[in-house]
């Protein structure tokens, strides 16, 4: 398979498409090993190579993102571009390659962005109060199944920011309402409940995001699926919280 590449090479504050060619490119490669293999032919050549974040590469731990062909993460739905295969390419495709881009995450050179708002994020979101230490058995704490299931599908976020990308906003709230659902579904995050919500959706207002405006693009390109419901509970958290309301009974996302 020979393919063109279109790629995004930047550093300092200007950059520009720089065009490759990668030739002999096995459909069973994943696009970073491809990247890989263009990065040692660069090396061998004496000039510099890709930059791109990656950590992982078993689409766990959300650090590798880019655009490929104006979607985040590529074409197939559900994947991070670390499990993107070059099978779902053809033969003599051109392909664009391009970071994320947001006024959230300066880029930082050619394909790497700094997505250290997303953890200010968390921080602000602080901490549960609950007892910690040794792990409570199962049933010590009972949680309703359904609530159970709604919780770990948020907490299934891996902070890729490809919400980020993908969003005309800029918006970071599949992100922001993933984080708050997930302890907003259980016992646990109730004491803090209507605080974190308050903290968090402000401080991604403060790192620069955009507001949502439910285009759903988000959805479209979360390699965890994880679904905008989560942005309407968070922002009805944020509601009842800015008019002084309390957590509801029961521990449950009213």
């Amino acid at each position: 398979m020979n393919l063109t590449l279109n790629i995004w090479r930047q550093k300092g504050n200007k950059g520009k498409f720089v065009k490759y060619q990668a030739k002999d490119v096995s459909e069973h490669m994943s696009f970073l090993e491809m990247l890989d293999v263009l990065n040692q032919e660069l090396i061998l050549k004496g000039e510099e190579p890709v930059h791109f974040d990656h950590d992982c590469r078993e689409g766990i731990c959300g650090t590798c993102g880019m655009v490929i062909n104006g979607l985040p993460h590529g074409p197939l739905k559900g994947t991070t571009v670390c499990q993107l295969h070059m099978r779902h390419f053809k033969d003599g495709q051109e392909i664009w390659i391009e970071p994320w881009r947001s006024r959230g995450f300066p880029i930082l050179k050619d394909l790497m962005t700094d997505k250290s708002a997303l953890d200010r994020i968390i921080q602000s979101g602080g901490f549960i109060t609950v007892r910690t230490g040794q792990a409570a058995k199962a049933e010590a704490i009972p949680v309703p199944k359904s609530d159970a299931e709604l919780s770990m599908d948020a907490a299934e976020c891996i902070g890729c920011g490809a919400c980020v990308a993908s969003c005309p906003n800029g918006s970071a709230m599949l992100f922001v309402a993933a984080k708050i659902t997930h302890l907003g579904f259980l016992p646990q995050g109730q004491p803090e409940r209507m605080q974190r919500a308050i903290n968090m959706i402000t401080k991604a207002e403060e790192e620069g995001f955009g507001f949502c405006s439910n285009y759903a693009e988000c959805e479209a390109v979360c390699p965890k699926n994880i679904s905008i419901s989560t942005i309407a509970r968070a922002n009805r958290d944020f509601i009842r919280a800015s008019f002084g309301y309390g957590a509801g009974k029961g521990g449950k996302a009213l």
